[in-house]
This record gives C-alpha cells, sequence and structure tokens, in this order.
C-alpha cells in the first residue's frame, strides 16, 4: 500500500504486485534461478525507486522523501546498496521521538523459535507442522482444541477432532506439558502411557505471583496436582507437542507494573483467567496503570515462563461501568459497533404501513384478540397468542410470530449483519441488538394497538390438548393488549374479569398445563439454575436491589406453546426439506458427567438413575425430603451442570436430531426471529415450504448452513457467557456499599482445597478456599466419593447449609471478587478466603427449557 503523511511518501514492502506488473516503467521479468519471493522483492525496489523519480519532476514537490519500509532483512540491504532509505518498522517507530508512545505498539518480531537471551529453557520444542500432519495421519499424534481450565491454570483439556469417541476429551496437566498452548489453540498432543493418566484436579489454583521465571514454585504446584489422586477417576492424559493453528486476539485486561524503578518491562493479566499472562515493553507503565488496556500477542519463546506481546490500545478507568461494559463485550466477541449506513440503508423508510402487496401473501387475523406475555420493559416482542371456540366445540389456538424475514431480505447488507452478530446480547442495564432497533422494537415489534406482520402457526385442539389440525400461514394481526407476567396472572386469577383477552388466556393456560404435563410424562427434564434480576437506581443506571426471578404460571404458559410451535415447525421443514432443515438438537451428556450428581444424591441416600432422561426425570421428582425442601432444587441445579450445550445443525450434516432435555425427537428455534438468526433462516425455509416466499441458492447449500450453524452456535455461547459476566460486573456494585451481609448458602461442590457454596437469595456462587498465601494452612482431607471436606475437625458435605459473610474484595482491581467468610459450622484454626467465581455457572443456563 501507498499513503501520504506531511513532506514523507511510505512504500511498504507488501506494495500489491499489480503496481509493478501493470505499469511499463516498474514492470520486470523474473531472471533465471531468482526465486518467485526475491523477483517481488526486486519489484518492489524498482517501483520505489521509480516513484522517488517521479515525484522529484512534479513541480512544488521537490521536498517529499519516499521511504521503504521492510522487516526483510536482505531487502532492505539490497535497498540501502540501491540507493534507497530504507528502515525496519521498529527502526522507523524509534526515529519519531516527537511520539514516543508509538513504540509500544510494535509487534514484538522476536518468533517463538527465538529465545530470550540468557534464559533457562523450560518448554519442550514445538513440532514441525509437516511432521505433525504425518503424525497425526499414522495416529501418533491427536489434534483437538485446547481448552485451558478457569480454575487451574497448570490444567486444561484438548477436545479431539474426529471419531476416537474414547479419547474425545484429553486432560494435560502441568506447565511443560500445556507447552506454550493458549486457550482454543487447535494443537497435536501426545497420549501417555496409562500409567501417566491423571484425575482431573479438584484443586483450584489461580496464578497470581509476580516473579515471572519463579519455575520451581510451579513445579511444587504441579506436585500438589497429583497427590491423592482416585484411581477411578483417571483419565486419558497427554501432553501437547505442537499448535496446529493459534488462535490469538487482542486481549483486555490490566498492566501489573514491574517493582523495578524505570524498568520497561512489565507484565500484563488478562481478564480472562484461561488466557496466560503477557509480557510487554512500555514507556507508559504510569499512565496505564489502573486502566483496561488491550495487549496483543506476538510470541512465545522456549525460555520464557510467558508470553511476549505489545500494546495495542487504552480502553479507560478499572471499575468505570462504561469500561467494564466494552471489555466484557470485546472479551465475548460481541459484536457492538452501531450500524453502519450500508446497513441501515435497507431499512424501510417511514412512515411504513402495510401495502396490498405485502397482502397478497397473507391472512388478514386483525379480528383475533392477539395479545402478548412479557416481561417487565419489554421493547422486542417477538410473539404473540390467541385461544378461541370455534363451531365444531373444538379450540383454535394461534402463535403468532414477528415476520422478521419480510424486512431482512437474503444476501444484502442488513442480512449479512445481522447473521454475523448471530444474537441479540441482554446484558443488565443494556441491550444490543441483533437488528436495528427500528425493527426490534418498532415495525417487527407486536405492540398492542398497531397493524403488524407475522407469521402464525395455527393449531385446531381438543379440550384434551391433541392437535388435530396444523396449519402455517403469513398473516397481519393487531395485538389487543401487551402484557407483564404478572398482569397475566392476575387476569387469570381474578374471579371478577371475563373479558375476551382473558378467557383467551385461561383456555392457553389450561391447554398448557396438559401439555406440560404429557411431556414431562414423555421424560422432558424440569431443571433449575439461580438467576438474579437487578433493580437499577433511575438517574445513576447503580443496581440498588437484587433478587432471584420468581416464575409464575403464566411464564410456563408462554414457554409451552412456543416448545409447540418450534416442534411443529421443525417437523414441517424438515418434510419439505429433509437435507437443508436448520434444526437444534441437545445431546445426552455421557455417563460420566453425572457421577457428580449421582455420588451427591448418595451422600443423602437419595438414588438418582441416569440411563435415560426419561429415568432421570423420574428420580428427580422422587428425590425430596421433608426436613430439607430446598434439596430437590439443589439436585435439579446439579443436573443443569451435567448437560451438554444444545447447538443448531443442518439436518443434511447429521443423523441425531433427539433433544434430550425436552425428549423431543425433532426440534427448531421458529418463535424469536427479532433476536435469533436461527429463527430467521427457520421462517424463510418455512415460507418457501407454504408457498409464501421464494428461494434462494445459499438457502438450500447444506455445507452454507453447516457453516452458519458454527457461527450461531458460537454467538450463542459468548452472548451467554457476556450475559453471566454483566451480572458479576453489577453484582460487585451491588455489594460495593453493602459492606457485609451474613447469609445462607448451600454447599454445591466440594474440592481439594475449597468447597463452592451457592447463595439462593442472590443467585450467586462463591469458591471458599480454605488456605491462605504465606499463612499456616488447615489440615485438609478430600473424599471425592461422599463427596466431603474435612477441614481439621469440621467435615463438610455437598447440599449442607452453611453461614457466610459476603462482602467485596476490591484490593485487586483487575480482579475484585467477592470475599466471603464462613460463619457456621465454625472451623477450628479458621483460615478462610473466598472468590466469587462466576466461571462455575459455565453450564448453568443449557439445561433450562428453551424457547
Amino acid at each position: 500500500s501507498i499513503w501520504m503523511d506531511v513532506g514523507i511518501c511510505f512504500i511498504l514492502s507488501n506494495t500489491p504486485l499489480c503496481f509493478q506488473n501493470l505499469f511499463r516503467e516498474t514492470y520486470i521479468e523474473q531472471k533465471r534461478g531468482e526465486t518467485s519471493n526475491d523477483r517481488n522483492d526486486r519489484a518492489i525496489r524498482v517501483a520505489v525507486k521509480w516513484y522517488n523519480e517521479h515525484l522529484r519532476k512534479i513541480e512544488d514537490e521537490e521536498n517529499i522523501q519516499v521511504i521503504f519500509l521492510t522487516n526483510d532483512r536482505t531487502n532492505k540491504e539490497k535497498a540501502v546498496e540501491e540507493g534507497i532509505t530504507a528502515y525496519t518498522c521498529e527502526e522507523y517507530i524509534k526515529s519519531l521521538t516527537a511520539n514516543p508512545e508509538l513504540v509500544d505498539r510494535l509487534a514484538c518480531v522476536t518468533d517463538e523459535g527465538k529465545e530470550i537471551e540468557g534464559g533457562k529453557i523450560i518448554f519442550p520444542e514445538h513440532i514441525p507442522l509437516s511432521k505433525l500432519q504425518q503424525g497425526i495421519k499414522s495416529g501418533i499424534y491427536l489434534q483437538g482444541t485446547y481448552r485451558a481450565s478457569r480454575e487451574n491454570y497448570l490444567e486444561a483439556t484438548v477436545w479431539v477432532h474426529g471419531d476416537a469417541e474414547e479419547n474425545k476429551e484429553i486432560i494435560v496437566q502441568g506447565l511443560k506439558n500445556l507447552n506454550r498452548a493458549i486457550h482454543e489453540d487447535i494443537v497435536a498432543v501426545e497420549l501417555l502411557a496409562k500409567d501417566e493418566w491423571v484425575a482431573p484436579s479438584s484443586v483450584v489454583l489461580q496464578d497470581d505471583g509476580h516473579n515471572e521465571e519463579d519455575i520451581e514454585n510451579e513445579e511444587e504446584k504441579e506436585n500438589i496436582l497429583k497427590t491423592s489422586v482416585d484411581k477411578d477417576m483417571l483419565r486419558p492424559t497427554g501432553r501437547v507437542v505442537g499448535i496446529i493453528k493459534r488462535n490469538w486476539r487482542p486481549y483486555c485486561g490490566m498492566l501489573s507494573k514491574s517493582q523495578i524503578k524505570e524498568a520497561r518491562r512489565h507484565l500484563f493479566t488478562p481478564a480472562d483467567r484461561r488466557i496466560p499472562r503477557i509480557r510487554i515493553e512500555t514507556r507508559q507503565a504510569d499512565t496505564l496503570e489502573g486502566q483496561r488496556i488491550i495487549v496483543a500477542i506476538d510470541g512465545w519463546p522456549r525460555n520464557s515462563r510467558y508470553p511476549n506481546g505489545h500494546f495495542v490500545k487504552n480502553l479507560g478507568s478499572a471499575g468505570d461501568k462504561e469500561t467494564e461494559t466494552e471489555v466484557l463485550l470485546l472479551e465475548h466477541d460481541v459484536p457492538h459497533q452501531a450500524f453502519s449506513q450500508a446497513v441501515l440503508s435497507f431499512l424501510p423508510k417511514m412512515p411504513w404501513s402495510i401495502t396490498e402487496e405485502d397482502m397478497k401473501h397473507r391472512e388478514d387475523l386483525r379480528h383475533l384478540n392477539v395479545c402478548s406475555v412479557d416481561p417487565p420493559g419489554c421493547t422486542d416482542i417477538d410473539d404473540a397468542l390467541h385461544c378461541r371456540e370455534i363451531g365444531n366445540g373444538n379450540l383454535e389456538v394461534g402463535v403468532h410470530i414477528a415476520d422478521v424475514s419480510h424486512f431482512i431480505r437474503p444476501g444484502n447488507a442488513l442480512d449479512e449483519e445481522s447473521v454475523n452478530r448471530g444474537t441479540t446480547v441482554y446484558l443488565c442495564e443494556k441491550r444490543i441488538d441483533m437488528v436495528p432497533e427500528l425493527l426490534s422494537s418498532n415495525l417487527c415489534s407486536l405492540r398492542s394497538n398497531v397493524d403488524r406482520l407475522a407469521f402464525s402457526c395455527i393449531w385446531e385442539m381438543n379440550h384434551k390438548a391433541e392437535i388435530l389440525k396444523t396449519r402455517f400461514t403469513k398473516s397481519v394481526i393487531n395485538s389487543k393488549a401487551s402484557l407483564t407476567y404478572a398482569e397475566a396472572q392476575m387476569r387469570i386469577d381474578s374471579a371478577s374479569m371475563n373479558d375476551e383477552i382473558t378467557t383467551s388466556l385461561r383456555g392457553l393456560n389450561k391447554l398448557a398445563k396438559i401439555l406440560k404435563k404429557r411431556r414431562i410424562d414423555n421424560g422432558a427434564l424440569t431443571l433449575a439454575s439461580p438467576e438474579v434480576r437487578f433493580h437499577m437506581d433511575s438517574e445513576t443506571h447503580d443496581p440498588i436491589d437484587l433478587q432471584t426471578k420468581e416464575l409464575k404460571e403464566t411464564n410456563s404458559m408462554v414457554e409451552e406453546f412456543m416448545l409447540l410451535a418450534n416442534i411443529s415447525v421443525a417437523q414441517k421443514i424438515y418434510d419439505e426439506f429433509p437435507e437443508f432443515a436448520l434444526l437444534r438438537k441437545h445431546p445426552a451428556p455421557p455417563p460420566s458427567n453425572y457421577d457428580i450428581l449421582v455420588k451427591a444424591a448418595k451422600s443423602k441416600n437419595l438414588e438418582i438413575k441416569t440411563d435415560s432422561a426419561k429415568a432421570l426425570a423420574e428420580s428427580l421428582d422422587k428425590a425430596e425430603s421433608p426436613t430439607f425442601p430446598y434439596l430437590n432444587t439443589l439436585l435439579r441445579i446439579l443436573t443443569t451442570r451435567c448437560m451438554m450445550q444444545a447447538v443448531y445443525f443442518c439436518s443434511g450434516m447429521d443423523n441425531d436430531f433427539h433433544h434430550y432435555g425436552l425428549a423431543s425427537p425433532i426440534y427448531t428455534h421458529f418463535t424469536s426471529p427479532i433476536r435469533r438468526y436461527a429463527d430467521i433462516i427457520v421462517h424463510r425455509l418455512l415460507a418457501v415450504a407454504i408457498g409464501a416466499d421464494s428461494t434462494y441458492p445459499e438457502l438450500t447449500d447444506k455445507h452454507k448452513l453447516a457453516e452458519m450453524c458454527k457461527n450461531l452456535n458460537y454467538r450463542h455461547k459468548m452472548a451467554q457467557y457476556a450475559q453471566r459476566a454483566s451480572v458479576a460486573f453489577h453484582t460487585q456494585l451491588f455489594f460495593k456499599t453493602k459492606g457485609v451481609v451474613n447469609e445462607d448458602a448451600y454447599i454445591l461442590f466440594v474440592r481439594k482445597n475449597a468447597i463452592v457454596v451457592l447463595i439462593p437469595k442472590y443467585g450467586l456462587e462463591g469458591t471458599v478456599f480454605f488456605e491462605e498465601k504465606d499463612k499456616p494452612t488447615p489440615k485438609l482431607e478430600y473424599n471425592s466419593e461422599v463427596p466431603s471436606l474435612t477441614v481439621e475437625d469440621t467435615t463438610l458435605h455437598v447440599f449442607d447449609k452453611v453461614k457466610v459473610n459476603i462482602m467485596l474484595d476490591d484490593s485487586n482491581i483487575q480482579h475484585q471478587k467477592m470475599r466471603m467468610v464462613l460463619v457456621e459450622p465454625k472451623v477450628r484454626h479458621q483460615i478462610v478466603r473466598t472468590i466469587l467465581s462466576f466461571s462455575n455457572l459455565k453450564k448453568s443456563l443449557c439445561g433450562k427449557i428453551e424457547i
């Protein structure tokens, strides 16, 4: 590329070759014996010389100097010999003494094979890619995705790609075995001999030290991992031998300033505990201290405890709400930039109204008593319902979904932006929309008393909720009421209200109870997860109250009909497009996932059967204790953690359609197209199936649909994590002004050196550590079978009720945490510290009923 600055013209060494090849004065032939790379380098130098001469000939431009920037040492030497002013990028940036901060943004050009001078070799050498590929082909090595642990920085798992089901998950433990892999890298692993296999660690270890080369301390920690290993818990274990593909990205975090005066080398601590600390050089340490910054990794030499990187950007002060929100959006890769003009240009022009053309393939349903039921303050209303008796004594029930696909047409900029975003992300005090606000909160939102375009799924049912007929139609509706769950519940329960909307709600509620019972009888799971709602100050937007969400009958009523619509639509699009249907499945968990649940229940003299979803559901229903009513909820929360993640897939690329949690043979997402792109594709498929719209090539390309599903699954997962991170941050804000709070808690998990507790009042989880750095450690005995942890002479079991003091510990501004002190039972020689750990929530939502 070529660009102009004040009095300087730059030519980079990657100047497009079309400049050299298509211009007579700069065109050159390749010499005999000359490599293509050498020819290209020579062509660039010829272009530099021509440009220099060209500028000299232009009147009033005699002061412009041409500078050639290249990091190719040989190319630079030849350029200097030929009289060209040439620098490496680093040399040139360092020469700009008026802007010394630019030096910080230079990538560290030392590659992974080049060691830091004088450093001791720490890591084994990575095997070259060509040999790795041969080894993978012959079965010597396995290829997989590296996933670092949030709780233990010396442990990771590698999810193997392919069909080797028995080795799908490989444990990697210890600094040398991790061998410089970083979370989400694609790596090659060598499986260790069975006598070297280890069990997943029950120890919580976090890299909080400041001595970056203290390898002996790391070895001591690794020895802790190997003590008291239960042989029944051993898993396939391996070591990373090479990196197939790096998945590095810019990381948010904070500078850990060196204690050495005027030092330029410092450590950067990422916000994500799965990412190792990064060594950077900066002259701005004083300015950057206490700031959230972005750093990029450049390489990781074998003799360096941490990777090398460089400063990219300052985001703002740590703790500031806007800064922290920006961090969590960047860390979870949530696209949150303003919609571009190219995207907005495809929105309908205002004022908008329904035209005769719009009505050609639609049914006019504006006469129906349709209403919506949503959470308070909801503006992106996706769905509405109606129920009425028809002449033959049966019931007509309709689910009406916003017709977003009418406004978002395939292939334009609006469509491409929507598929990239994949989903709307709901944070505690803001929403990152998948589609522009004109659609999400206005034209597509099924608000009351306005005409709206919809896609309707209408059933004829008898009073036993048996479906007699199903039909799908594009429609126009006019919602008669936009209700909250509480308002709808009040209408149903009111003895004095008998208007048509209330009668419709009562009919829907009665049918929903029958549908839910039938679903549960078929083996559908009813699980639980702690969720909280914040009440915000209207002026400061700080959280002033926090409470767990209360579910009403009307929540279940809406859920049942959304589930039924999703199942009905899934069957229809699969019947019409068996190779191209976009469906959603929930895989059955492997039996080992249930170990912790079965053991926890057994410790309370309860049996949990996990042979099937139905057996599990029945076991959970029976698992009750008259003296411990909350036990059943705890078991269901723990069951949620055993579940696999539900995923989107293309029917032509898979043969397992079953949704384990719903006990349904087929399922999809149809009911939320304002906030999920998958639903838009399903709408398009359904529209083609009923002749209401035309198809297009990408809709019937199963390979492109499979790639799309991959992106949608990723966006959905990241949105969940971002939402939990927002809850974590607002919880810290809430407790910042609370001081010390004393609350009841229940033990969810026990570790070798800690217990994980749930505080029902706030829906919080905390990891209570029984050791303190530089303090004596109490005697700890861990029993994985019961499971229990004995601290001195006090034994703590899973599901035991305890009492804790909660307070915010903001001593580490990078990782502020909730500190808890165990109050009851009292532990002799009590040394307790607690970190609120939302990483344990990683599966808390995947077992919920999907709508």
